[in-house]
């Protein structure tokens, strides 16, 4: 198939070039822009010469079809909102990694992210694009919302205890750190490295627009839920996110327990790993793949359970997944182009 990349100046889509380079059924990935036609993506990242020789490209609605088989938006939020509905009426298939498409209700969109939300029509097409929980409506979507990266984590980590009711959710606190690439490529104060180089802080107090996305689903799961307690944090490290979240079991476990439900809903997952009992996942133990690594206890004496859920923001939290879905909707195996080994250290 011939794929196209709408951001690929970006890091994500930096990120599904150096993916897509090892997929075993992409003859051909064409890079598209709106603002820099015409430059090679090697001014951009140099590190990619004699890999990709190709220059960006304008889009153009009356061709594009003819150029691609799919599209992936690996662009700001707006982007897509505006071109998504167009590009997949062409016939091309869409999954967006950008965040517009994931919120169902418009009202929320453009509260927590501040601009126009896209039509209606266009969000009731759009799947949402968790691939082990909606395998089966992304087999049959031709647009995908591709999930954020911290709500990847936080809710692959939740999502065996909100399934099965097993906790209250009023108690849910989830404590996220992330990486700096996963503020994008453009420098900011937050991420300048005389802000970053030792220090930890938190950011967008209960503000982040992560939330609503993760509330939507965790409410699909559990109708009781209506709010969490979410706080992301950036750490000193380039890649990887880390949520570790805390709850109230609604009745007495064991660790031994939770961790034999851990493995019963992951068992057949070729990217969600469960640890083993006394295990808890390290960032760098998944960096540069599309694993999600997961450990959790179970505190007798408070009764809370603690479950620790890692990812690399750039690949599973983003093009990773993204190319999960790719699979999943062409009838790829899963893991077709995203074989890559952890590195370490």
């Amino acid at each position: 198939m011939r794929v196209g990349i709408i951001g690929a100046t970006g890091y994500g889509g930096a990120e599904l070039l150096r993916l897509l380079k090892h997929h075993p059924h992409i003859s051909e990935v064409v890079l598209y822009t709106s603002s820099k036609e015409g430059m090679n993506i090697n001014e951009s990242y140099p590190h990619l010469m004699s890999i990709y020789e190709q220059e960006l490209k304008a889009i153009n609605l009356d061709s594009i079809n003819d150029e691609v088989d799919a599209v992936f938006f690996a662009t700001p939020p707006g982007f897509s909102a505006e071109w998504s509905e167009a590009i997949a009426g062409t016939g091309c298939q869409v999954i967006d990694l950008s965040g517009d498409l994931r919120i169902k209700d418009p009202k929320t969109y453009e509260l927590w992210y501040q601009r126009e939300a896209a039509s209606s029509a266009l969000i009731n097409k759009a799947v949402y694009g968790l691939t082990e929980w909606n395998r089966e409506a992304i087999r049959s979507a031709n647009i995908v919302a591709n999930p954020g990266c911290y709500p990847t984590a936080t809710l692959l980590g939740l999502a065996p205890l909100l399934t099965n009711k097993l906790v209250d959710v009023d108690s849910i606190i989830i404590d996220a750190k992330s990486g700096t690439s996963g503020a994008g490529r453009s420098p900011s104060a937050i991420t300048h490295y005389s802000e970053m180089n030792e220090n930890f802080k938190a950011y967008q107090i209960n503000k982040h627009k992560h939330i609503p996305e993760i509330e939507q689903q965790l409410h699909k799961w559990d109708n009781d839920l209506s709010f969490v307690t979410f706080q992301p944090h950036l750490v000193p490290m380039v890649r990887g996110i880390m949520s570790t979240m805390y709850m109230k079991a609604k009745k007495e476990t064991s660790e031994q327990e939770l961790r034999e439900l851990y493995q019963t809903v992951y068992g057949n997952e070729r990217f969600v790993r469960v640890r083993r009992q006394g295990e808890f996942p390290a960032t760098k133990e998944v960096y540069g793949s599309n694993y999600c690594d997961i450990g959790l206890t179970y505190d007798e004496r408070t009764g809370r359970i603690t479950v620790v859920s890692v990812i690399d923001n750039v690949v599973k939290g983003a093009s990773g997944q993204a190319i999960q879905n790719f699979n999943v909707m062409n009838g790829f195996t899963e893991e077709a182009g995203l074989t890559l080994v952890p590195m370490y250290p």
